[in-house]
């Protein structure tokens, strides 16, 4: 990605906490992940973080705003540079770009508890629509506006033609995410197990990419 939107995911996602946030915060997710949203109380949160509900309130003022706190912190691992994606050099082609943001998807899926956290979503928006709409806000929104912006550099440097970049990065993700993290969202076992391997996954789907958007 370009230096406008290296940071786009960590500014949105990525604030100044304390000691007792960051336990509160792991406590809550362990709690949501588990019980849902209804099934979760301050006082649980407390207990788990070893606090007190005072200081739970005090810190966030309400279940809801832990929730979103929450999904603020789960997104902001995508930030951690060890997950973040082939920034839009210039000389680096757009096979190494997309193979790097497919591969930070992948490990996102693979090393957090993205994959619980959508369930939690999908279960959860039908009764609370925000629910949905802070996980895209705060999470996946910034993640497809900085790839664009990695699109938009490529096509710029005529590295790709490229009318829609929008739409072209959403057909990306689904052309990644369909095989290595929805069928482990619906728990499809008999899918999940005859998978191909997560390279193979991203190779082809770069391979596809490159045949339709790839400069004449």
């Amino acid at each position: 990605m370009d230096s406008r939107v290296d940071g786009v995911v960590a500014k949105e996602s990525v604030r100044r906490r304390s000691a007792s946030d960051e336990k509160i915060l792991a406590a809550a997710k362990e709690l949501f992940l588990a019980d849902r949203y209804d099934g979760v109380t301050l006082e649980r949160v407390a207990e788990r973080a070893g606090l007190s509900r005072q200081t739970v309130y005090n810190r966030f003022g309400s279940k809801e705003a832990v929730f979103r706190e929450m999904i603020r912190h789960h997104w902001s691992a995508f930030a951690d540079p060890d997950r973040q994606p082939t920034k839009c050099e210039e000389g680096a082609s757009a096979a190494e770009v997309l193979r790097g943001f497919a591969q930070s998807l992948q490990r996102f899926a693979a090393e957090t508890d993205q994959i619980r956290f959508a369930r939690l979503v999908v279960s959860e928006s039908g009764r609370l629509p925000w629910i949905a709409d802070e996980f895209y806000r705060l999470g996946k929104g910034p993640v497809v506006a900085a790839f664009v912006a990695s699109l938009d550099a490529l096509v710029r440097s005529g590295r790709l033609h490229c009318p829609d970049t929008y739409l072209a990065a959403r057909q990306f993700m689904g052309l990644v995410q369909e095989f290595l993290v929805w069928p482990r969202v619906m728990a499809f076992e008999e899918e999940t197990a005859v998978q191909p391997d997560a390279e193979v996954v991203i190779e082809e789907a770069v391979l596809s990419f490159l045949a339709r958007y790839a400069p004449a």
